[in-house]
Order: structure tokens, then sequence, then C-alpha cells
């Protein structure tokens, strides 16, 4: 039986591409470990699945100043050594790194046993963990035509990012019921990542005696973020977090709305979900979200809208824009050819290990 190694951490969207190919990889009888951070959040999404799950040490590099600069490069030293250890004793014929700062000491690690590694890059441009393994990368999985450019020539490969089979079981009518919503009005799901959007979260808010005239509004609104204030409107509801429902949610969902994180937004267009998109602005991140909407607003799939532009009236403007748009926009999407990434990776996968 050929090992995989499988490693990601710090957000969701470094761990949820590596969960879309547990289905393929475990009918293709690959036997899977998992590395990752002792207690970050990658460690709970992988051990719901049952695959052994391996704790190292995580040390985060900055670009900016920061006290823990100092003690952080030690942490990372010493999960390089746990890493080392590990990959020893599990000797994997291949380690698929999804990226974070989890990912650089497992990555170094293998290529210091001569490993095979595969690397996807989500983001329009490598993050700062992945551009320090590019070099020790066999092969880089790229999200984006125009990422090719930034990789290494002979090791870069367009296959979009893995999404969840479970998310296109999507039922409407479920979702509706799940929510105790009617059949009579359209539904706008806000999305605003796993810890919530502050920005976003008081926006809606403060539009939704004018929203729910029209709308209903499915609001996730992130950890510690609830409202109770607005637990009794008619037509509203808002959950910390959705895992299993997910899919009905998006299929009752006639827009979205979300921030534009690479997985995020490759699951709107692979699931054809007209939404409109608002970044992270520069001074919060390091752009990455700005480069893939603008991406995604110049193939046609979604409305952008900049987090410092963002007002109840622009938002507003915005919203009945794409209600109004939703078959030119669903049109565009139809025109994707990255439909068949899971595949894809796995066919790479198997390449690099034979």
């Amino acid at each position: 039986m050929k090992r995989i190694v499988l490693t990601g951490g710090g957000t969701a969207g470094h761990v949820t591409p590596c969960i879309a190919l547990l289905p393929e990889l475990m009918r293709e009888g690959y036997d899977i470990q998992y590395i990752g951070s002792y207690h970050g959040i990658e460690r709970k999404l992988i051990e719901e699945y049952h695959i052994p799950y391996h704790g190292i040490s995580s040390g985060k590099l900055r670009r900016y100043f920061d006290p823990k600069n100092f003690s952080d490069p030690f942490k990372v030293l010493k999960g390089y050594l746990e890493a080392r250890k590990i990959l020893k004793q599990l000797k994997p014929d291949l380690v698929f790194s999804k990226g974070g700062f989890v990912t650089v000491p497992v990555v170094l690690a293998a290529k210091n046993y001569h490993i095979p590694i595969i690397i996807h890059e989500s983001d329009m441009t490598p993050g700062l963990a992945n551009k320090l393994a590019l070099s020790s990368a066999t092969k880089v999985c790229a999200n984006f035509p125009e990422t090719l450019k930034y990789l290494p020539e002979g090791k870069a490969v367009l296959t979009g990012t893995p999404i969840r089979k479970e998310l296109f079981s999507g039922n409407k009518l479920k979702g509706l019921d799940f929510c105790g919503f009617s059949a009579n009005k359209p539904v706008i799901l806000f999305i605003g990542g796993s810890s919530g959007s502050r920005v976003i979260n008081d926006c809606l808010r403060g539009m939704l005696p004018t929203l729910l005239r029209e709308y209903q509004v499915i609001h996730l609104c992130g950890k510690g973020n609830l409202d109770e204030r607005f637990k009794d409107n008619t037509g509203y509801v808002q959950y910390e977090y959705i895992k299993s429902e997910l899919s009905d949610l998006m299929a009752a969902a006639d827009l979205v709305i979300s921030r534009a994180g690479a997985n995020a937004i490759c699951e709107l267009l692979a699931l054809r979900k007209p939404n409109i998109l608002i970044p992270l602005s520069a001074a919060a991140s390091r752009g990455d979200q700005i480069l893939n909407a603008e991406s995604f607003e110049h193939q046609g799939y979604s409305y952008v809208l900049k987090e410092e532009d963002l007002s109840i009236t622009r938002l507003l403007e915005a919203i009945h824009t794409v209600i109004e748009g939703r078959p030119e926009y669903i049109n565009a999407m139809n025109q994707s050819t990255l439909n068949n990434s899971i595949e894809t990776i796995v066919n790479l996968i198997k390449e690099q290990i034979k």
C-alpha cells in the first residue's frame, strides 16, 4: 500500500482542499496520514475523518515586526526536527502540502529524505510559506492561470482547487426548511469566514430592515459573533458556523456575499453561484484576496466591492445589480474549464509516486 502524507494548516482554507481529496485517495487505496500543528484548526477538521494525525511545533514567519519573531524561528526548527522524525517512521511515498506555516518544516524534512513533494497554491501569488517551499517541490499546483508566471518553470501545473463533493449534493428545499424560510422570496447567504468579518457583519445588520423587505438572509457570522438583538427577525437567521448543512444552504441561496479567499470563491464558481466579493483590504492582508477577486471579476464570475468602499447604500446597489444580472454571471461561470481538479491532482500524485 502506498502512503501519502498530507499537510496544511492555520486556517480552514489550508485544510478543506486536502479533505476534498480524501474520498478519491481512499478509493485508490492509499494509506493517508496528516501532519499539522499541535492544536490548530486542522487537527479538529482532520480527526473527524479518522485520519491518523501527527502534531508538530509551528511558528509563523512574519514580514512585519512582532516580538514573536524572536521566538518563532525556534518553534520552526523544533517542528522541522519533529517532522523529520515522523517522516522517518512513516516512510511516505509522497507529501502533499496545501500551505500555511506548519507545512514549511514538513516540506524541508521531506526534501531531506528525497520524498516527492506536491505543493498546492490557491491564491494568485504564492504566500510566504509556499515561497519558502517552492525550491523543494517536485510539482506545484496552481489555481489561477495568472499564477503560473510566479512559479518555477517545469514544476507548475494548472489544476484548480479541489472542491468537496458533498457541496454538490445540496437540496434547496432542505436548506429553506432548515432556516424556516419560504420559497416566495430570494435568499442571500452572507459568509464572513470561520472567524467572521466585523465590517461585513456590521454592514449587514445595519441594512437588515431594508434588506428583509425583499429578501431572506442567512448570515454565517463567525465564532463569537452572534447578536441576540436580531434573533427574532422574520426572514433572518444567523449561525457562527455551519458544516453538514452548508450544501443545502448553498443550494437555497440565490446570491452569496463573501470574502475572497481562494477556496471559498472556487466553491462558488463550481456551484455556479452569483456572488459579491468583499476582499480583505491590503492594510489587513498581503493583498491576495484583492487579486483573487479581480481575477474573478475580469472573467465575469463576480461583482467586487472593495472593503474601503463598503456601505449600506453601495452594498444594496450591488445586490440589486447581481440579482438582476444572475443569468449573465451563471453563463460566464459555465464557461470555466477548471471542473476536474480532484481527478487532475490525483493523477499528478500517481505520476510522481511512479
